[in-house]
């Protein structure tokens, strides 16, 4: 973990309620895919916790959601504002796991932390499919990305307006796959753990204190004991969780 002074390049809404901000700072904390930021922001008292989409040296990509009263401030951030900010928080995904067809599921702004883990995959070869899941055609976020990067893409809307209509666990059948990769919310969660056919990573969300470890306040039970969200997760592997 390291903590700095992070400067906003660029923060622009990506579709409703969404937005995409690069920032410039320290990139040397960041170990994983699906690792996250704490952000200070003026006049709140607790830091708010940001997923990464991508970072390279001297820069983090995020995308976000707007929430609450700090998402709403951050969203108006404007080039040259300054952030100060914890990076390489938490576990992040684990890709030395034996797959050769990973699947990677998104939902709505759960999408983001994989990313960086698709690429990551398809460095190392694998042949990565990917399903994103959103309730209607208008929420759509970075399938073109997903797509750029070479992997299988597959959207599900809830509505039918665009894709596949149903849920992501409508897509999951359709495909061949070894392992999973997942990020979204706690009901996409469970319908997957009721769907999956083998091994993989859940990556949760928790309301944190320090997001460190410190204060115990986003502690969950596990079948091998408490774990903290925020530094023994957000990534959490099928075979521990208690649903």
């Amino acid at each position: 973990m390291t903590q700095g002074i992070y400067r906003v390049i660029s923060n622009r809404p990506i579709a409703p309620s969404v937005y995409k901000a690069e920032l410039a700072g320290d990139t040397s904390g960041l170990t994983a895919p699906g690792q996250f930021i704490n952000i200070k922001i003026e006049g709140l008292y607790l830091r708010r916790p940001i997923s990464i989409y991508d970072y390279d040296e001297g820069k983090i990509t995020v995308i976000y959601k707007t929430v609450g009263a700090g998402t709403e401030k951050l969203a108006k951030a404007a080039p040259g504002d300054k952030f100060d900010i914890l990076a390489g928080l938490g576990n992040g995904f684990d890709i030395s796991k034996p797959t050769q067809k990973p699947l990677l599921i998104g939902g709505g702004v759960g999408i983001p932390p994989l990313y960086k883990l698709c690429r990551e995959l398809l460095q190392k070869g694998k042949r990565v499919s990917v399903v994103l899941g959103f309730n209607k055609k208008e929420e759509i976020f970075c399938e073109k990305e997903f797509s750029s990067l070479g992997a299988a893409v597959t959207v599900a809307t809830v509505d039918g307006s665009y894709g596949i209509k149903g849920f992501v666990t409508d897509a999951m059948r359709n495909i061949d796959y070894d392992f999973f990769y997942t990020c979204g919310p706690l009901a996409m969660y469970k319908a997957i753990e009721n769907t999956a056919v083998t091994s993989g990573q859940f990556s949760f969300e928790e309301r944190m204190g320090c997001g460190f470890g410190a204060c115990m306040g986003c502690s969950c039970k596990t079948k091998y004991g408490s774990k903290r969200i925020c530094k023994d997760g957000p990534v959490l592997d099928r075979e521990e969780i208690i649903w």
